[in-house]
């Protein structure tokens, strides 16, 4: 891994595979570049010569994600293209590691795919320059404003809204998550209409509920519809109400959902589930906010605001002719991408204690701990029910424990536990041993030379492997003085254990946690 501070006090290098507990503390912002070669950082440089920002170096993605493992960055640049892949395709793994960082990408010649990949990502920019210096200096003092003003802003408010969401259940403390969580905090000051797309279980009817408390309607109801759950005959009806005697059965008139929301939030949960018919008749109530009750001659109106979820692929669904292309325009005014519980490992742990907690609460409960190898076995599984599978299985733990006061992963579901020893030993087959050296490089063997990268990246494992087990052996397997020492989270270190197959000895568990 290659490092290289630039700022005011002048050019270094480090090189290490573990963090540098002396590495100086960072001030001012702190800028990462990630480039095949050092030619940019001269212009980037007088960007920064005023010293409010300083610039380190990496030259891969490898080793741009293992210098984000040590130190935390505002701004990452990166090229589009470099030794060991796209870089675009690596931006959640970035965001993942460092703290929200504004991601900008830049290409010489651009290409499709990967910008779209990028400008989906949330990145700052994608830059397309056959002469990038120039632009991209100016895209840095862009940055930087924005990072100023981000900075100075009143941070005791967002922190606020960020507990009250946690007690609604927004867990999460990665950096993919946070950022849903703020998009959602600036799209409730709006009145647009919102579309929020995720997988089953991932939260989607918490955000819009979170939404709609955040926003100026949160003294109005919000309104939920489940758009799989209405019987096609009676969607109209439903949604739009109907007068007395306009069909059989209707001895009254009824108030439909749409005028029930008046005021407040309107949320058609699996929009994607309305047939064709409707989401015509749709169009217009979103367009206008009128309807026309069944049955009725004229027209009547309902203030409210849209929020729409679905967890199928509705870009898909317009190509197939399934859902109508000027309807989901107009859903998009806004779009809220919830992610999947396995591209947040490290909001599991969290996610656990809340479930844990809540279950306890409701059930009257005493809370029981959790072992190292529970948690590691939850951050190891896929979960693709996401959080409602977790909270699922969180409960049948408990219950499964019965008065044992600590949760073993014997107490979770077998179905879970046959998945990561699966997912395990097809990793070890096809990875081969950990513990063997390097491959012999010897003449006669060219044409089963292993390429550069699974060089180093075998070599890194070996080395991170051989820490760990060090690490156990001086704290006695205690997890907690294994973070202090290490220099890293819990749920970091835990996802490194899995990794490697390691374990540590269980500590005494906060159960105000």
């Amino acid at each position: 891994m290659a490092l290289v501070p630039v700022g005011s006090k002048g050019i270094g290098h480090v090189s290490s595979l573990t963090p540098d507990l002396n590495m100086e503390a960072k001030s001012g912002f702190s800028i990462l570049l990630i480039d095949n070669d050092q030619s940019l950082l001269a212009p980037l440089q007088k960007v920064v010569a005023d010293g409010d920002a300083s610039i380190s170096y990496a030259a891969s993605v490898h080793d741009g994600l293992e210098t984000c493992t040590e130190c935390s960055f505002d701004i990452m640049i990166l090229r589009d293209e470099l030794t060991d892949g796209p870089a675009s395709f690596a931006i959640a793994e970035f965001q993942a590691v460092t703290d929200s960082p504004e991601i900008i990408i830049f290409s010489e010649t651009g290409q499709v795919d990967q910008a779209e990949h990028a400008l989906k990502a949330g990145v700052w920019e994608y830059l397309v320059d056959p002469l990038p210096a120039e632009a991209l200096a100016t895209v840095l003092k862009r940055a930087l404003k924005y990072r100023r003003n981000k900075a100075t802003e009143a941070t005791d408010s967002l922190q606020v809204i960020r507990s009250q969401l946690a007690r609604r259940g927004i867990i999460g403390r990665s950096a993919i998550m946070q950022n849903c969580v703020d998009q959602a905090v600036r799209i409730a000051q709006t009145e647009g209409n919102i579309l929020i797309y995720g997988e089953s279980g991932t939260g989607k009817e918490l955000f819009a509920s979170a939404i709609h408390s955040l926003s100026s309607r949160a003294d109005h109801e919000l309104t939920v519809v489940d758009c799989a759950a209405l019987a096609p005959s009676l969607i109209e009806s439903t949604l739009f109400g109907h007068t007395k005697g306009s069909f059989t059965g209707a001895d009254r008139a009824q108030q439909g959902l749409i005028q029930q929301s008046h005021g407040g939030t309107l949320f058609l949960d699996e929009i994607g589930e309305l047939p064709l018919s409707s989401q015509k008749k749709l169009l217009r109530v979103i367009q206008e906010r009128t309807y026309l009750p069944v049955g009725a001659s004229s027209e009547q109106k309902s203030d409210f605001r849209l929020i729409a979820a679905s967890n199928r692929n509705l870009n898909a669904m317009v190509e197939a002719g399934s859902f109508r292309e000027d309807l989901l325009f107009r859903l998009k005014t806004f779009y809220l991408e919830l992610p999947p519980l396995r591209l947040r490992r490290s909001d599991i742990a969290e996610l656990a204690y809340y479930c844990r907690d809540s279950f306890c609460r409701r059930q009257k409960l005493k809370k029981k701990t959790f072992s190292p190898d529970y948690l590691m076995l939850l951050t190891a599984y896929d979960w693709p029910g996401n959080v409602r599978e977790l909270q699922h299985a969180i409960e049948r733990s408990m219950t499964e424990a019965q008065e044992s006061p600590t949760l073993y992963p014997k107490h979770l579901p077998s179905g879970i536990r046959i998945q990561v020893t699966r997912k395990k030993l097809s990793q070890e087959q096809s990875a081969g041993p950990d513990d063997l050296p390097p491959p012999s490089l010897s003449a006669g063997d060219d044409e089963h030379l292993p390429t550069l990268k699974e060089v180093r990246e075998r070599a890194v494992a070996l080395q991170e492997k051989t820490y760990l087990t060090r690490l156990l052996r001086v704290t006695g397997g205690d997890i907690k003085k294994s973070c202090a020492l290490a220099g890293i989270s819990r749920s970091r270190l835990y996802d490194l254990l899995n990794k490697y197959g390691l374990t540590g000895r269980s500590p005494q568990d906060n159960p105000s946690l």
